[in-house]
C-alpha cells in the first residue's frame, strides 16, 4: 500500500473505508529458516533486512503482544550519534545515516525530526569533556559544533543560565541529531517486512527453547512448537529471561526508565536538550507534549512502571533547567524495561549455543540503534560473521575486561549506566 498525499486526501474524503491492514494476521509455521524472538523495534528491523539485504525471508518474528508494544513504544525517541569511543562511534555513525534515508527506504512517514541535540556544559571540565567528544564525532565523519552560552541563550532563551550551582558554559552542538515518532518506526519496518514475506506472528509468547547437542532445534510458544536452523533474541529488558530457557546467563540487569509527557503547548522547544548535571532531557512532540526523562530506577526490576522518588528526581531536574516548565501539566508517565550491561555499550553476538544469537544490552541507547542494530543483527545471523561497524560489541569483552566501551567513564557496574 503506497502512501502519498493523493490517497490520504481520497480516504479522507471516503471516511477512510479503503485502508487495510499493513501486515498480515497469521499462524506460524511448523518450521523456518530464522525465528527472531522478540517484535519490537530491533526484532523488526532484523528480520526486515534478512529479507532486503539477504533475499532470506523464511523468517519468522514472534511477538507476545503485539508489534511496538515493548520499549519501541516507551522512549523519548530520540535519535543521535554523538557517541566518543571507537566501537561506539562508528556503530551509531552508521545508525544515523540509515535514519536519514529510512523514510524514503520504507515509504513510510516515521516523523524524523533533525532538529538538533544540544548537550549542555556546566564547568570547564564538562567543556574540556564536550570538546574532546566533538572532535571524536567530526573525526568519525558526524557533526559537532561547539557552542558558547552566548550562543545557547540566543538560541535557547528559556534556561536558567546564572544558576548558581550549575551555571550554563555553552554545549555541544549535534545538528543532524533529532528525533522520530516510535510507533512509527515499529510500523513502518513491520509493513516493509512483511511486504518482503516475513511472518509476523503476534500474541506469540516464547516459553522454551530446545537445545539438542549444543545446536537449537526449536523454540515453545504458547502457539505450539516451532523449528528453526536459527533463533535470535531480540528481546531487550527481557533478555535474561529469555536467554535462561536455552541455560544461559548474560551480563545484564534489567532496570526501569521512566519518561513523562505534558500536555500539549504551542510550539516552544525547537531541539532536543540534554542537562549535563542532572541526566534530564527534554523535547517537544509533534502534538505538542513536552517528553521528558532522567536517570534509571536505581533497582533491578521488570515492571514497566516507575516510583515516585526517581519522579521528584526528574521534575526537580527540569525545574532547575527551566523553571517555566513548572506551569505545564504532566500528562502521563510510562516506564520501559532497560537491558543494562557493565560498560553501558550493547551487544550483537553468537552465543556457545550453535544457531542461536543476542542482540542486547542497548541501555539508554536502543531506540536511536533501530535501523543499524537491525542491520548488523540481519548481518550477523547471515553470514555468522559481525558487520564491520559492531565488531567490537561481543560477549567475550566482559570475560576478559579488554576493550570495554565505558562512554560515561563510571565503571563496570550495570546501573551506573
Amino acid at each position: 500500500m503506497g502512501y502519498n498525499a493523493l490517497r490520504i486526501l481520497k480516504e479522507g474524503l471516503s471516511r477512510n473505508v479503503g485502508w487495510r491492514p499493513i501486515w498480515r494476521s497469521l499462524e506460524p509455521k511448523s518450521e523456518y529458516d530464522m525465528i527472531i524472538i522478540g517484535g519490537g523495534g530491533h526484532g523488526l528491523s532484523t528480520a526486515y533486512y534478512l529479507a532486503k539485504n539477504h533475499g532470506i525471508t523464511n523468517v519468522a518474528v514472534l511477538e507476545k503482544g503485539h508489534i511496538g508494544s515493548g520499549n519501541i513504544g516507551r522512549n523519548t525517541t530520540i535519535v543521535r550519534a554523538n557517541y566518543f569511543l571507537p566501537g561506539n562511534s562508528e556503530f551509531y555513525s552508521h545508525a544515523l545515516k540509515l535514519w536519514e534515508g529510512l523514510e524514503q527506504e520504507l515509504n513510510y512517514n516515521v516523523m524524523m525530526s533533525q532538529r538538533g541535540v544540544i548537550m549542555l556544559c556546566h564547568s570547564d571540565g564538562q567543556r574540556d569533556a564536550f570538546a574532546r567528544r566533538g572532535n571524536a564525532m567530526i573525526n568519525q565523519g558526524d557533526d559537532a559544533e561547539l557552542w558558547s552560552t552566548e550562543q545557547v541563550r540566543a538560541e535557547i532563551p528559556y534556561l536558567d543560565f546564572d544558576n548558581t550551582r550549575f551555571p550554563i558554559y555553552g554545549g555541544l552542538m549535534h545538528g543532524r541529531g533529532g528525533s522520530a515518532r516510535h510507533d512509527a518506526v515499529a510500523w513502518g519496518y513491520a509493513r516493509g517486512a512483511d511486504r518482503l514475506g516475513v511472518d509476523l506472528i503476534e500474541n506469540c509468547e516464547v516459553s522454551g527453547i530446545d537445545v539438542v547437542g549444543g545446536v537449537v532445534k526449536s523454540v515453545q510458544t504458547t502457539r505450539g512448537t516451532i523449528r528453526a536452523k536459527k533463533v535470535g533474541i531480540v528481546t531487550a529488558g527481557r533478555s535474561s529471561q529469555v536467554a535462561a530457557m536455552a541455560g544461559l546467563e548474560v551480563p545484564i540487569e534489567s532496570h526501569v526508565l521512566q519518561a513523562f509527557v505534558s500536555e500539549g503547548l504551542k510550539p516552544a522547544i525547537d531541539h532536543v536538550i540534554s542537562y549535563g548535571m542532572g541526566h534530564f532531557y527534554i523535547s517537544q512532540s509533534d502534538k505538542g507534549g513536552l517528553v521528558f526523562g532522567g536517570d534509571l530506577d536505581f533497582y533491578a526490576s521488570y515492571a514497566q512502571r516507575g516510583n515516585l522518588p526517581m519522579m521528584e528526581h526528574v521534575m526537580e531536574a527540569g525545574m532547575t533547567l527551566m523553571p517555566a516548565i513548572g506551569k505545564a501539566k504532566v500528562l502521563r508517565s510510562w516506564g520501559g524495561i532497560m537491558d543494562m550491561t557493565p560498560d553501558g555499550s550493547f551487544i550483537i553476538d553468537r552465543t556457545p549455543i550453535d544457531g542461536l544469537y543476542m542482540d542486547c544490552g542497548w541501555c539508554y541507547g536502543g531506540f536511536k540503534a533501530v535501523p543499524a542494530s537491525g542491520w548488523c543483527m540481519a548481518h550477523l545471523m547471515a553470514e555468522d560473521r559481525p558487520h564491520e561497524v559492531a565488531q567490537r560489541h561481543t560477549f567475550d569483552r566482559f570475560e576478559t575486561g579488554e576493550n570495554l566501551m565505558d562512554e560515561e567513564g563510571t565503571g563496570s557496574q550495570h546501573n551506573l549506566h
